[in-house]
Order: structure tokens, then sequence, then C-alpha cells
């Protein structure tokens, strides 16, 4: 509604018969701000067209240097990556090289222990079979002592009593018995 009042004001401002004011002097002075807009473009672009190529130029070889510095270093990062995913590797694989050797020292330490055990082991039982059968040749040998005691001993009694031959079997008896209850081994 506004925009209705507005050209109603304006379309009563004009004289009778002009539309829009449209006459030989609004071409002039429409040819003449023409003019005057490209005679300042054209002494504009004389003059700052150079100027501002050039820095706009510059500017564009700063940036474009800039990109190719940033691929540079994009290029440099990217080498110094595969460089450490090599070394990882490399460290990956050096571990890996490292652990067989420690598991393969420590199954012949395993064994080299294990075999000085047994040895030990067989050693041991060498001399306790050697200090049983000494053992077992002193108690033979107290034994074989222990009746001939025994048997000094009984010719003793036998000889000391007036032997008869009651007394003489009954000795003979007793010591049978005592060494019946003995075990004899060769």
């Amino acid at each position: 509604m506004d925009f209705i009042v507005v050209l109603s004001n304006i379309a009563e401002e004009l004289p009778p018969g002009r539309v829009f004011g449209m006459d030989g002097q609004l071409f002039i002075q429409t040819a003449a701000a023409i003019f005057n807009v490209l005679l300042l473009s054209g002494i504009l672009a004389f003059l700052l067209y150079k100027p501002v190529r050039n820095v706009l130029q510059k500017r564009t070889n700063r940036i474009e240097g800039q990109l190719l510095q940033a691929e540079e270093e994009m290029q440099r990062a990217s080498e110094l990556r595969q460089e450490y995913e090599k070394k990882l590797e490399d460290i990956e694989s050096e571990r890996e090289d490292i652990l067989a050797q420690a598991r393969k020292y420590a199954a012949d330490s395993s064994r080299r222990i294990i075999a000085e055990a047994k040895q030990e082991a067989d050693s041991l039982r060498d001399r306790a079979a050697q200090t049983v059968k000494l053992e077992w040749e002193r108690a033979e040998s107290d034994m074989r002592a222990t009746i001939v005691d025994v048997s000094a001993q009984m010719a003793e009694k036998f000889v000391t009593l007036a032997i008869n031959r009651e007394t003489h079997d009954r000795l003979f008896d007793e010591t049978l018995s005592d060494l019946e209850g003995m075990t004899w081994r060769d």
C-alpha cells in the first residue's frame, strides 16, 4: 500500500505529458554519465591494471609456492612415516628374533639343568647303593663276629661245665635257636 502512495506522489509531481520525465536532457545526462564511467574505468584500468595484476600475480605465486612447499612437506612426512613404519617392522622382527633366541636359550638351559640334575641324582643313588652295600657287609661282618663270639662262649661254657650228654644237648639246642634267628648271606 505504501508503494502505491509513493507512485501516485511521483506521478503528481511530473509535468503533464511526460512519462517518467524522459526527455532530451535525460538522454544527454545519461550519455554523459556513461561516458564518465567509461572514461574513469579506462583511466583506472590504465593506471591500476598493471599494479593490481602484479599484486594478484605475486599473491598467486606466493600461494603456489606455499602449496608446493606444503606438498613437499607432505611428501617428506609421508617418507618419514614410511621410514618409521619400516623401522617399527624391523624392531618387531628384531623383537621376535630376540624372543626366539631367549626361548631357545631357556630350552637349552632347561635341558642342561635337567641333565645335570639327573646326573647328580644318579650319582646320589650310586653313592646310596654303595653305602647300603657297605652297611650290609659291615652287618654281615658284625654277625659273623657275633657268631664267633657266641661259639667261643659256648665252647667256654661247654668246657667249664662238666659236660654230660644232657648239658651238651641243651647248649646245642640253645645255640641253634640263637643261630636260627640270624640270617646268612653270601
